[in-house]
């Protein structure tokens, strides 16, 4: 009996931990010179707006293209797409590519607010 809550608790703090976002930690990092801003969100989505200076890498194409804008694994790497579910999907992917410095900055209209703050 403890082995299936243990299970249960296991699965559903899964999608929790990918879906984390921290708007504070992304604007300290975006403050480094050599941090790297990714946007992951459709072509679509970024047609209707993106902050400036991020690129755009779709969250499932993040592992095979990440080395063009950040080869060096220590980059500050601030992730974000439309609610933070993407980007969060991303930053597990890069960390397990071995990235250290990667966060999941969330909803595009959160942190570009947070980005815009006085």
């Amino acid at each position: 009996m403890r082995t299936l809550f243990a299970v249960l608790a296991l699965a559903l703090s899964l999608p929790t931990a990918a879906a984390e976002t921290d708007q504070a930690a992304a604007v300290i990092a975006m403050q480094q010179p050599n941090a790297v801003l990714i946007d992951v969100r459709t072509p679509q989505e970024v047609a209707e707006g993106t902050i400036p200076g991020s690129r755009n890498i779709g969250y499932e194409d993040i592992a095979a293209r990440i080395a063009e804008v950040a080869p060096d694994k220590n980059t500050p790497i601030v992730l974000y797409c439309r609610s933070g579910r993407r980007s969060g999907i991303a930053q597990d992917s890069l960390r397990e590519l071995g990235y250290k410095q990667v966060i999941n900055g969330g909803g595009y209209l959160d942190l570009k607010t947070a980005l815009h703050k006085d």
